[in-house]
């Protein structure tokens, strides 16, 4: 099996960030525009990571909420505070995070700053069936005891 990390995803990647009293609707326009699926909302003055808004957020806490996307704040719908990794931390490190904290989109650290964002998508077949094969093993020995 290859050992990657995470880092080795990013090639060529481009992060649409915006501050958090951007509207739902910029986010929305900005994540069609860059053809992505996530947002990472950050501070304008130091690019310090405030939170990530996703197509999730969208469906959940926008459109089935009733809320209004010209005039709610990212801030208001975002999820404050995501968990991250760095840029070495190994690819199946990365995907036991998603996996233990149901997350599909992983903001990527380097310095205290966001270098890049992963999906579930972006992982071969062969990651994921190994961290299918530790969530069984695991399921095994819980039954046991």
């Amino acid at each position: 099996m290859m050992h990657r990390n995470v880092g080795d995803l990013l090639s060529n990647r481009r992060i649409v960030n915006l501050p958090p009293n951007a509207t739902v609707r910029e986010a929305a326009c900005q994540m069609k525009a860059s053809h992505v699926a996530s947002v990472v909302v950050t501070d304008r003055g130091d690019d310090r990571l405030e939170g990530i808004f996703t197509e999730r957020d969208l469906t959940e806490r926008v459109v089935a909420s009733g809320l209004d996307p010209d005039h709610t704040p990212l801030s208001a719908v975002m999820t404050p505070c995501p968990v991250t990794v760095d840029l070495d931390t190994s690819v199946r490190d990365a995907l036991r995070r998603m996996f233990c904290n149901g997350l599909r989109h992983l903001p990527i650290m380097q310095a205290g700053k966001v270098v890049g964002v992963v999906s579930m998508r972006d992982f071969m077949g062969e990651e994921l069936a190994g961290l299918d094969r530790e969530k069984e093993l695991m399921e095994s020995l819980t039954e046991v005891i």
